[in-house]
């Protein structure tokens, strides 16, 4: 393994470059949270704090635990054991631990217990607020609820929610007992909800009767009864009443939360977990096989939520976090453990930002005070369409920092976030990590200056590097983004599947945490993220893996074979194209073309329906046929092919040139 300490950590530098956009002010300098870190530790600069991060991680790390007023049951003996390699680190061995102590109960017993936790915002325009003292009384509710449907510690629960309270509510309550939690998107098909709680064995399923969303009602009751359906396992569905519509119903297996949850007691104690066991399975997609469930524990996920939000975000007690999101993407999670342990205050939305007019987020930011906002790039092209008025129109003065994450930026959407919303004065702390990282590998911190689209540094404590195909160090030129160095919130492997997990990330450059994406050190010492090194495709920031596209296309019975690839777009950041080649006594049709994409979107849901399904001879194949998607793409895209040397059927690529 490189030693890290041999191979220092680029940071931002300022300069007279004409592409910096922001410099911290003394403001932003005056109240960081991470000034405040490095300062305790006689640390003089972000670059030296970055090399001593990853240099001394039992150092580093432990420092976090004191700086984010982490309590334990137990306190560990140890801050990380190595002795199973880099890839399978052991935190805190010793420690007991459980992160909604840190989250809801110390908050509501002592600390804070009249400040605001929680404030939720329907479509509708319904509100709804919760200090820490009321948060903690309906978590411990639920929880008794979870236990009375004899749920306990180790039992998985699927949580297939719209953004409401209950979902919170859910989300700690599980936690709480020491089950495991699932979040699921609360866009998905009944078989996409089933293929994850299958895998995990889960006994629960949290959903609600549906959600409002741009006006309309959408039903999530009947989705949920088609997963629960082919998931032997699950016994029982506990219902949220979001709408008060007539769902269909089977009795003894489904309850309606408010006929179960508020008749339990409002005093519940907190299971005292190991620090490692585990709390969450969050399933991401790969670019082969099932979904991945990545597997987080107390110790992990939650601190290194926490720990970014706090040096990175500089998220305080009395700030107010808004992320638009869904509870089953990352940071949905992240979001809730992160800014409760932090003591501020979490906002979440029902609905889409631009109904039912394009000033609702805007309106959103003033009416309750958010001091960070989230939001990707494609939610920002989506809004700068519609005209500079509708965000003139509202006081955004409580605003301090915009964050992004999900997909790459391209220059046009940043400066208008940064010069229009922002009034050239808001920073934006980009972002990117992902589901297995527990939130971010590079990110950037209001002590260091800003270039559009970029990332001024890596979060402290990972030990990130551009490398090329050998593991060396690049700089100035598109390299591989890796980490050399263990961090607390690494995933502990995929449920089930450790083999998998040391084949996704380990196996290319022993030793060393390849991600996936491509990425770029400049003269000054900015990074770039270029996209994915692998198939991984990104639909407006929401991630699936090709083969889970092609596994639904091919569920059609007129399909013998696919490939799916993602495509730019202007709005989405990428959409999916997915080619097919048919069975015999099947012809190309447009009826049939309809046929394969509502039997993708069954599949997998509206939010990742194909922008275009295309009929093909022929698919690029290497010899052990496995399917080239990275030469799909470029043919499609007439790009240059580079090399073709393991593909074994040639012809196949003008088939994906010529395809109708």
């Amino acid at each position: 393994m490189t030693d890290p300490q041999r191979t220092p950590i680029p940071v931002a530098q300022d300069s007279n470059s004409p592409d910096i956009a922001w410099r911290p002010s003394p403001a932003y300098i005056e109240r960081s949270r991470l000034r405040r870190f490095m300062d305790r530790h006689g640390i003089a600069s972000v670059a030296e704090l970055m090399n001593r991060s990853v240099a001394d991680i039992a150092w580093f790390w432990d420092a976090v635990v004191q700086d984010l007023d982490l309590e334990w049951f137990q306190p560990y003996t140890q801050v990380v054991d190595l002795s199973r390699g880099i890839e399978w680190p052991h935190w805190f061995p010793g420690g007991r631990y459980n992160y909604v102590h840190d989250a809801v109960d110390k908050h509501a017993e002592r600390l804070r217990p009249q400040a605001t936790a929680l404030i939720w915002e329907g479509e509708d325009g319904a509100v709804i607020t919760l200090t820490y003292a009321e948060l903690a009384a309906q978590v411990n509710r639920a929880a008794n609820a979870l236990k009375a449907l004899g749920l306990g510690k180790g039992d998985r629960v699927g949580v297939f929610m719209p953004m409401v309270p209950e979902t919170v509510i859910a989300t700690l309550a599980i936690s709480k007992i020491g089950a495991i939690y699932i979040p699921i998107f609360s866009g998905y098909a009944g078989a996409a909800v089933a293929t994850r709680l299958g895998d995990c064995g889960a006994r629960l399923l949290i959903t609600a009767d549906g959600f409002y969303r741009r006006g309309g009602q959408v039903p999530m009751k009947e989705t949920a009864d088609e997963a629960a359906a082919a998931s032997p396992t699950v016994e029982h569905l506990l219902v949220v009443r979001r709408l008060g519509r007539a769902v269909p119903w089977t009795a003894g297996r489904d309850v309606w939360w408010d006929e179960l949850v508020p008749q339990q007691s409002a005093e519940c104690a907190t299971e005292q977990t190991d620090a490692e066991d585990p709390y969450m399975i969050i399933y991401t997609s790969g670019t082969t096989g099932r979904p991945k469930g990545a597997v987080h524990t107390h110790c992990g996920f939650p601190i290194k939520g926490a720990q970014d939000m706090a040096h990175g975000f500089d998220l305080q007690p009395g700030d107010v976090l808004f992320w638009i999101t869904d509870i089953g993407w990352m940071m949905g999670p992240w979001a809730i453990s992160g800014s409760l342990m932090l003591g501020a205050t979490l906002m979440i939305y029902e609905g889409v930002p631009g109904y039912p007019q394009p000033d609702r987020l805007w309106a959103l930011v003033e009416r309750h005070r958010v001091t960070h906002l989230g939001i990707s790039p494609t939610a920002v092209r989506s809004l700068m369409g519609q005209g500079d008025h509708w965000v003139k129109a509202h006081d955004l003065s409580r605003l301090l920092f915009f964050g992004s994450t999900g997909e790459p930026w391209n220059p046009d959407p940043w400066r208008w976030l940064f010069d229009v919303v922002g009034e050239g004065k808001r920073p934006i702390l980009n972002y990117s990590g992902g589901t297995e990282i527990s939130g971010g590998i590079l990110c950037c911190n209001p002590l260091l200056p800003l270039k559009p689209c970029s990332f001024n540094a890596p979060v402290p404590g990972m030990a990130a590097d551009v490398v090329d195909a050998e593991g060396h160090p690049v700089r100035g030129e598109v390299g591989e983004l890796v980490i050399r160095q263990p961090w607390v919130g690494m995933t502990r492997g995929f449920w089930q599947d450790p083999d998998r997990y040391i084949e996704t990330y380990w196996s290319r450059i022993p030793g060393i945490w390849v991600h996936g994406d491509w990425a770029l050190i400049d003269e000054d010492g900015f990074w770039y993220i270029l996209g994915r090194s692998d198939d991984t495709i990104k639909v407006a920031g929401k991630r699936v893996g090709p083969a889970e596209v092609e596994s639904a296309a091919v569920s059609h019975p007129a399909v013998a074979e696919a490939a799916a690839i993602g495509v730019p777009h202007a709005l989405k950041g990428e959409v999916v194209v997915v080619f097919v080649m048919l069975r015999p006594n099947y012809a190309p049709s447009e009826p049939l073309r309809g046929e394969i994409e509502a039997a993708i979107v069954h599949q997998l849901g509206k939010s990742l329906k194909p922008e275009a399904v295309r009929f093909v001879q022929d698919i690029p194949r290497t010899r052990n046929a496995k399917i080239l998607r990275r030469l799909v793409r470029r043919a499609y895209l007439d790009e240059p092919l580079g090399d073709t040397s393991s593909l074994e059927n040639p012809a196949a690529l003008e088939a994906v040139q010529g395809a109708q």
